[in-house]
């Protein structure tokens, strides 16, 4: 930030958020004061964070898993209960990766993100773990722009299209990981949302359909075409929707388990494909 005297001092920038209905007016208002490159740049930044614009929109960014990820404004915010996504997700993949057999048979762990918005996951499960191939898809032009300049950085492809139509033929039946943070809210709850993301965020990463399940449906009855054998689905949902949820991936051959955070207020369905028998081909 510039050195010049800010015209905003620390307190006033404090009041205006918490007049603005900001809850932890005091840590955004550092945020932003450090973030500002000039006086007129916070009075703006302010402006637009008291009018209801997202934090992570008006900074550019948002803290993930112990990362900066870029985050343009229009683009769906990771939340913080998605980083108990990724640690269940990572830690599938050091396990699958634990035998030094298979650790040499497929050196590096297939994952695929999918509605992937600003390509948080994906780049937190790079960051977390050694050797990830890395592909991540969103249907959302915007997101798309956005992902790649995290998940590039992280090596990995990002592919503009719905689901699993954009992906590479080849990776049928090759991901061990397949991680998908879906719309759940159903359409009648997108009124109840925060304005935050009624009004700054896509409805189309927001909006699952009547019953909030219509995209993870369409994800589970896939998945076993892409998944390898012993390989993984982890859908993030609602406490309220994972008894559906799981019926949804039992229903298409997956194994179905629910794991649960109090701490994230998290809950994610995970469905392996059964693994090949002795003597069995692919």
């Amino acid at each position: 930030m510039s050195a010049s005297p800010s015209p905003l001092p620390q307190s006033v920038v404090v009041t205006r958020l918490r007049a603005a209905g900001c809850v932890f007016a005091e840590d955004e208002a550092r945020l932003l004061i450090s973030a500002a490159r000039t006086p007129a740049d916070l009075a703006a930044m302010v402006d637009r964070r008291a009018a209801g614009m997202p934090l992570e929109h008006v900074l550019g960014w948002a803290g993930f898993c112990g990362l900066r990820i870029a985050v343009d404004p229009g683009v769906f915010v990771p939340r913080r209960r998605t980083e108990f996504l990724v640690h269940q997700a990572a830690a599938l993949v050091r396990l699958a990766a634990s035998p030094v057999g298979q650790a040499l048979a497929r050196p590096r762990a297939v994952v695929v993100d999918l509605c992937c918005g600003s390509g948080a996951v994906g780049a937190a499960l790079v960051a977390a773990l050694d050797r990830v191939e890395l592909h991540a898809v969103d249907i959302d032009p915007a997101a798309v722009r956005c992902a790649r300049r995290n998940v590039a950085a992280a090596g990995g492809q990002v592919y503009e299209g719905d689901l699993y139509e954009p992906l590479p033929a080849a990776l049928r039946g090759r991901v061990d990981v397949l991680v998908a943070n879906v719309p759940y809210v159903p359409t009648e709850e997108i009124g109840l949302l925060p304005p935050e993301a009624r009004l700054h965020e896509p409805r189309v990463a927001l909006d699952g359909g009547a019953d909030g399940l219509d995209v993870l449906r369409r994800v589970t009855a896939a998945a076993p075409l892409w998944l390898a054998p012993g390989g993984h689905l982890l859908v993030e949902t609602s406490e309220r929707q994972a008894p559906q949820t799981v019926e949804t991936v039992a229903r298409n051959g997956l194994i179905p388990r629910v794991a649960r955070s109090d701490e994230l207020n998290a809950t994610v369905v995970i469905g392996t494909r059964p693994a090949l028998q002795s003597g069995q081909g692919g």
